[in-house]
């Protein structure tokens, strides 16, 4: 399944007026320096989800052109098998004329060669088609798994952004210390979606 990106579940926008409330109040350079960390995650915070958005969005388009593709191909394939059936009933026909020790007509022979020569090369079409079809499939795999990245990499800043907060009202030296581990880990989950 696809999972869109939604809006943070933590509500950034009070969190960051809390803590530019604090920022003002506060002139040690401990506040600023969370205050700085927090709002560098939120702007990584919004890269990622856009990314999120972004991969999702093309990886839909990509499976939605491999279902037209499939469908191109079944076509082709229908198409392939109408041929075939076409060549049986020539060669059932000229049988006939054989086992009535006749010579069967030459445009009957020929019709049966013809069709089983259109068949290669609608059998060639086909596998184009799937081919194409299986391409697409593995990008748009492969940008699910990316969206997945960013999405988790998402979901870790905002926890990092609310430790951030958390961390400017109580000036507790170790939940900032969680904040900025969370803040490496998304960094990480980020940065690894353009390596693999």
């Amino acid at each position: 399944s696809i999972a869109m990106p939604e809006d943070p579940e933590v509500d950034l926008d009070s969190l960051r007026e809390r803590v530019s409330e604090e920022v003002e109040r506060e002139t040690t350079g401990f506040i600023r320096i969370v205050a700085l960390t927090t709002a560098l995650l939120a702007a990584l915070a919004a890269i990622s989800s856009l990314q999120a958005g972004a991969t999702v969005n093309e990886a839909l388009v990509l499976k939605t052109e491999s279902t037209q593709l499939q469908s191109q191909a079944s076509d082709q394939w229908a198409y392939y098998q109408a041929k075939g059936l076409k060549e049986a009933v020539a060669r059932a026909a000229a049988n006939s004329w054989l086992a009535a020790g006749k010579t069967p007509p030459a445009a009957l022979i020929s019709s049966a060669d013809a069709y089983a020569s259109q068949q290669a090369g609608i059998s060639v079409a086909a596998k184009k088609l799937e081919a194409q079809r299986d391409a697409r499939s593995v990008e748009a795999d492969h940008l699910l798994h990316r969206h997945h990245g960013f999405a988790d990499a998402v979901a870790l800043f905002q926890v990092a952004i609310a430790l951030g907060a958390i961390t400017a009202l109580t000036r507790s030296r170790p939940v900032f210390a969680g904040s900025i581990a969370l803040g490496v880990a998304g960094l990480v989950f980020f940065v690894m979606q353009y390596i693999t």
